[in-house]
C-alpha cells in the first residue's frame, strides 16, 4: 500500500517499502529509492536552511539529470513549490518566468550562469542560486551562489512542509506558442492523482524501466518520474541528440515503457528495432497530439508484442483519456475514454451535452483539474469555469470548477473520443472548417513526407488558404507530385493552395512538437501582407 498524497511521498513510501530497489538512472549513476530519498531530504533540509518559506518557488534550470530530480522533489519536502523550466529556453525567457512567478531560488548549473546573469539581475525576487557541482558560494547585491555539495550538507533550517494536499506543489509553463508561456498551478493532489491514475492504466509495477525522453518540464515528462515512484520503478533520464540515441538506451537499459510526442514517434519510425527489444519494450504511448496511423502501423510492425496506449491530456488537467491498446487495431484515430476517477464531457456552447458524433468542445471534472493559471486571472476565468448548471446536483450550492480545454472532439455511440482540432488552429477556408491534422494524416498517409504541418494563412478570396510544410522521405519528390497524391485523397476544399518542401526538420516548440504558430506566422504573407 502507497499511501501518497504529497508530491514527495511518491519517493518516501518507495523507499520505505523497497529501499534497495533501483529508482533513478542517469548516464553510469544508479540511485536505490534509500539514496534518492536521502538527497531528496537533504535538499529540503537546505532549502529551508536558505529561508524558503512555504509557498515559496524554486526554479529548476537544467537538463535532465538526478540534481533536477532531487532538487523538484526536495523543493516539495520543504514545502516549496518547484518551477521546471526547459533548458531551451534562452536567459530572457527564463527570466520572464522568474519574474513572473516570483522565484526564489534559482537551481542550474555554473555553465550555464555565466550566460545568466544580466538576465538574472532583471529577476527582484530572486535570493538565491544553487549551482551543481561543486561551485565555489558567494554573493552579489541582490543574491548569493551555493554549491549543491553545500545545499545537500548545510545546517538544517526549520522545513514548513504543506499542510494539505490542496496545496501548491508546481508551476508548469506552456510553451508559449501563442504568446507569453503561461504558468499552470499544480497541487500535490493534481501530481499524486496523476501518478495514480496513469499508472494503473499502463500497468507499471516495480520492476518497470521508464525511459525520460521527454523534457521534464513538460507535464507528460514529468509524468514519467511520479508514476514510476509511485509503482516502485526505475527512471532512466536521457537528454538525446538523435532519435537513434533513443533506440540505443532503450536497447542498453532495457527499457520496458516509453512515451513520447509524435514528431519523435515520427523519426523513430525510421529507426531499425534490434530483435530483442521486443523481449523487454512492454508497451509504447503517445501523447502531446495525433500519432499518424502510418506511424503507428510502423510501429507495431518493428514492435511485435509491445503495447500501444494512444492518449490526450493538457497540462492544464494533466491527463485526460486513453485508448485501451486492445482497441487500437478497430479504431487507430481515436483518443479514447477517460482516464479513471475523471469524467470528460463534449459540450455544446450553451454548456449542453453533444449528441453522439457531434463535434463539440473536450471538458474534463476530477482531481487532476489544475488551481488555474498563475497570476493570470483573465486567462484562468476563460480555460477554468463552472460545470452547467444542469450537469450538476440541484442542490450543491458551490460550483465545481471544471478545465475547458479549448480542444474540438466528438463522442461515437460506444463513447470513444475522437480528437479534431484546437478551435485556435482550425482552418476556415471557403467556408468550411478544415482540421490540421486532417490534412497532416493525409500527407502521411501518401508515404511521401517524412513529417509535415499545415497552418492556414490570410487569403483575399478563400479567408485563409490552407498551406502544407513537409520533409519529403525521397530526395526527387517534387511539390506537384505531392499535389497530386493529396488531390486523390482530400475534397476539393481540403487541397492545400500551397506546398513548401524543406529538407531540414521542422521547427519545434520548447516541448518536442511541430511548431505550427511559427510555421504561420513564416508564411503569413504568402498571398499578400495581412490585413
Amino acid at each position: 500500500m502507497r499511501n501518497s498524497w504529497l508530491l514527495h511521498h511518491l519517493i518516501e513510501c518507495s523507499a520505505a517499502l523497497t529501499p534497495a530497489a533501483p529508482a533513478l538512472t542517469a548516464g553510469t549513476q544508479t540511485l536505490d529509492y534509500a539514496s534518492l530519498w536521502q538527497a531528496v531530504a537533504s535538499c529540503a533540509r537546505g532549502l529551508a536552511g536558505l529561508g524558503l518559506g512555504r509557498g515559496e518557488r524554486v526554479g529548476i534550470y537544467l537538463d535532465k539529470r538526478i540534481e533536477t530530480v532531487v532538487a523538484s522533489f526536495g523543493a516539495s519536502a520543504a514545502g516549496g513549490v518547484f518551477v521546471p523550466i526547459n533548458p531551451l529556453l534562452k536567459p530572457a525567457q527564463l527570466a520572464y518566468i522568474l519574474r513572473d512567478c516570483n522565484v526564489r531560488v534559482l537551481v542550474t548549473s555554473p555553465e550555464r550562469l555565466s550566460g545568466l546573469r544580466e538576465a538574472l539581475a532583471q529577476c527582484p525576487d530572486l535570493r538565491h542560486v544553487v549551482l551543481t557541482g561543486h561551485a565555489a558560494s558567494g554573493a552579489n547585491d541582490t543574491w548569493s551562489t551555493h554549491s549543491w555539495a553545500d545545499l545537500l550538507g548545510a545546517d538544517k533550517g526549520v522545513i514548513q512542509p504543506a499542510a494539505t494536499e490542496l496545496d501548491m506543489a508546481a508551476i508548469l509553463y506552456t510553451s508559449g506558442s501563442t504568446g507569453r508561456p503561461k504558468g499552470v498551478v499544480l497541487s500535490h493532489r493534481n501530481l499524486v492523482a496523476g501518478a495514480k491514475n496513469v499508472a494503473t492504466y499502463l500497468g507499471n509495477r516495480p520492476d518497470d524501466s521508464l525511459l525520460a525522453a521527454l523534457p521534464l518540464s513538460f507535464d507528460a515528462g514529468f509524468s514519467q518520474l511520479t508514476t514510476a515512484f509511485h509503482a516502485g520503478a526505475r527512471v532512466v533520464l536521457l537528454n538525446y541528440l538523435l532519435p537513434r540515441d533513443v533506440v540505443k538506451a532503450i536497447v542498453r537499459e532495457r527499457i520496458t515503457g516509453l512515451t513520447a510526442v509524435p514528431p519523435l514517434w515520427i523519426q523513430l519510425a525510421a529507426q531499425t528495432f534490434p530483435a530483442e527489444v521486443a523481449s523487454h519494450l512492454r508497451y509504447i504511448a503517445n501523447t502531446g497530439g495525433h500519432m499518424p496511423s502510418s506511424t503507428l502501423q510502423t510501429l507495431l510492425a518493428a514492435l511485435p508484442g509491445t503495447q500501444a496506449y494512444l492518449m490526450y491530456g493538457l497540462t492544464e488537467a494533466f491527463r485526460a483519456t486513453y485508448l485501451d491498446p486492445a482497441e487500437v487495431a478497430r479504431r487507430p484515430d481515436s483518443i479514447g475514454r477517460a482516464i479513471p476517477d475523471n469524467e470528460v464531457l463534449v459540450l455544446r456552447e450553451d454548456g449542453s451535452e453533444c449528441a453522439p458524433d457531434e463535434p463539440g468542445e473536450l471538458v474534463q471534472r476530477g482531481p487532476l483539474v489544475a488551481m488555474g493559471y498563475w497570476n493570470d486571472a483573465e486567462k484562468t476565468a476563460e480555460r477554468f469555469r463552472p460545470l452547467p448548471a444542469a450537469l450538476r446536483a440541484h442542490g450543491l450550492m458551490l460550483p465545481e470548477i471544471a478545465v475547458y480545454s479549448g480542444d474540438t472532439v466528438r463522442r461515437d455511440e460506444e463513447g470513444f473520443l475522437y480528437f479534431i482540432g484546437r478551435q485556435d488552429e482550425m482552418i476556415k477556408t471557403s467556408g468550411y472548417r478544415v482540421s490540421p491534422s486532417e490534412i497532416e494524416e493525409e500527407a502521411y498517409a501518401t508515404g511521401l513526407v517524412a513529417e509535415c504541418a499545415a497552418v492556414g494563412v490570410l487569403h483575399p478570396q478563400l479567408g485563409a488558404a490552407i498551406v502544407l510544410i513537409a520533409t519529403p522521405t525521397r530526395t526527387d519528390l517534387d511539390t506537384t507530385t505531392l499535389l497530386a497524391a493529396l488531390k486523390a485523397r482530400v475534397p476539393a476544399y481540403q487541397v492545400p493552395a500551397h506546398i513548401a518542401l524543406r529538407i531540414d526538420p521542422l521547427p519545434r516548440n520548447a516541448n518536442g512538437k511541430i511548431d505550427r504558430k511559427a510555421l504561420g506566422a513564416e508564411f503569413a504573407s504568402l498571398f499578400g501582407e495581412p490585413a
